[in-house]
């Protein structure tokens, strides 16, 4: 009688067991599909690709000068006794700069007038005599030849006392005023009394790496970020070359024509040159913090569907953080330009910048 009650209570045990393990089993699958389908995407900035220009250029710095300047030293001696400019005043030329004391100067003019008066007076009694050969050849000689002497002396004493009044040899602008009242100055001494600038024309030199000679021509187009006017941008030409390479440098030098109509622009001021060898329209241009370099290829990630897929592709020129695509890329594209570096091919992914 037990034997018969146990078997259908050991087969009902073995049926309820079997219900619950079939029950975890479901559980466990569901929540493994679960898991499968849950993928996190990774949160990236992206960009899209643009068309326009960019350029090959050589970057290099420069000083502007002054295409034309003049030191202006006295050519006579003596006390300065007015000036008639500062620094700052722009002259024409031939202006007058300043005078000096011309007493001493005019007296010897006179001086030189009456001695040249006081030969010709004699000159000419005895011409009557020497053409009726009462006097001799050598006695005549040295009075024509006193003669020339005084005349000489005469132009001297008109060019010194002339040259008391200093001019300006060029149109331009004072830039530095040394000459002061009453103090005595020598002629043609070193130190100068004036420097005198042009620069409505200025002159950008830059020493160029010899290799980069073949590259450079005369009419090229250089542009210039000026510092001490706010990052300025200003336009200039290749106007000479040097035909040598600096053995000690090995650099050549190069002459830039920077107009300068407005004189906005002066001499000593520093310059970021960029030199510009060749320009490209319509080129396809990519961020280039989107650029990645994986295994010695270069990379983007290109995002479609919201996965982003690990794109080969091939450069061109580079400019202030533009990078020219040659190859693998269309234009149309949007890359990753924040988020990439750890990023795996076809990986899902979410735009974060909108």
């Amino acid at each position: 009688m037990q034997r018969h009650l146990l078997k259908p209570i050991m087969l009902c045990a073995f049926l309820a067991s079997s219900t619950l393990l079939s029950g975890c089993g479901e559980a466990e699958a569901t929540s493994s599909t679960e898991q499968k389908n849950d993928v996190i995407a990774i949160p990236v900035e992206v960009a899209t690709l643009q068309q326009g220009a960019i350029s090959s250029n050589y970057a290099t710095t420069a000083v502007l000068e002054a295409k034309e300047e003049a030191f202006v030293v006295a050519r006579a001696s003596g006390i300065i006794h007015e000036i008639m400019v500062e620094e700052g005043d722009y002259v024409e030329k031939g202006q007058v700069l300043a005078k000096l004391e011309t007493e001493r100067y005019r007296l010897n003019l006179l001086k030189a007038q009456a001695n040249l008066v006081g030969i010709e007076k004699e000159l000419s009694k005895i011409k009557d005599v020497y053409q009726k050969k009462l006097v001799s050849d050598d006695t005549y000689d040295k009075l024509v030849a006193q003669y020339a002497s005084a005349k000489a002396s005469l132009e001297l004493a008109q060019l010194d006392l002339e040259e008391t009044t200093i001019l300006a040899p060029i149109s331009g602008f004072i830039a530095e005023r040394n000459a002061k009242v009453g103090n005595l100055t020598e002629s043609f001494q070193r130190e100068r009394m004036f420097h005198i600038v042009q620069q409505k024309q200025l002159y950008g030199i830059v020493h160029l790496p010899e290799k980069e000679l073949s590259r450079v021509h005369k009419g090229q187009h250089a542009s210039l970020n000026l510092t001490a006017l706010s990052d300025q941008i200003v336009n200039a030409s290749v106007e000479r070359i040097s035909p040598v390479i600096d053995a000690k440098t090995g650099t050549f030098k190069v002459t830039l024509s920077v107009p300068n109509q407005s004189n906005t622009l002066k001499a000593g001021m520093f310059a970021q040159v960029k030199l510009n060898y060749d320009t490209r329209d319509n080129a396809i241009l990519l961020p280039r913090q989107a650029l990645l370099d994986i295994d010695d290829q270069l990379n983007v990630f290109v995002v479609k569907d919201g996965i982003a897929t690990k794109t080969p592709i091939s450069i061109g020129y580079q400019e202030e953080g533009i990078i020219e695509v040659t190859q693998g890329l269309t234009g149309n594209e949007q890359v990753v330009i924040t988020g990439h570096h750890n990023l795996k091919d076809k990986a899902s992914v979410e735009i974060v910048n909108g």
